[in-house]
């Protein structure tokens, strides 16, 4: 297979190592929650380029097509979709909630004031 024909997997691995640079040199957890996107859309994406079928038709019984692409993994895509916008909605309302707790988001300011509070 040549090059133009794996594209989509380069940009699969450059998408999930960009999300998954992201997480780790972040401290800002809003930044971290938008690597964590990142990283899911890189997955996504993975999963709709390996289920193409090239002259695959919609299963629509007809004589005339031999070749099906099976639907599943676009509607598991979808609600892959779905999950991951409640997930990020759920992510950011904790960050919300951090932010009224410590009065910042930054992951080291938030583990100093932990360390304060737990000194005796």
């Amino acid at each position: 297979m040549a090059f133009p024909g794996l594209i989509n997997y380069w940009i699969v691995v450059i998408l999930m190592m960009t999300g998954f640079y992201i997480v780790i040199s972040q401290g800002n957890l809003i930044k971290k929650i938008v690597g964590l996107n990142v990283f899911q859309v890189s997955v996504f994406v993975f999963y709709i380029s390996m289920s193409k079928v090239f002259g695959g038709a919609a299963p629509i019984l007809d004589d005339s097509i031999e070749t099906y692409s099976n639907p599943l993994p676009h509607v598991l895509i979808l609600t892959a979709i779905v999950v991951g916008v409640a997930t990020t909605a759920l992510g950011m309302a904790l960050v919300v909630r951090i932010r009224d707790a410590y009065g910042t988001i930054e992951e080291d300011e938030i583990q100093r004031l932990e360390a304060e509070e737990s000194e005796p």
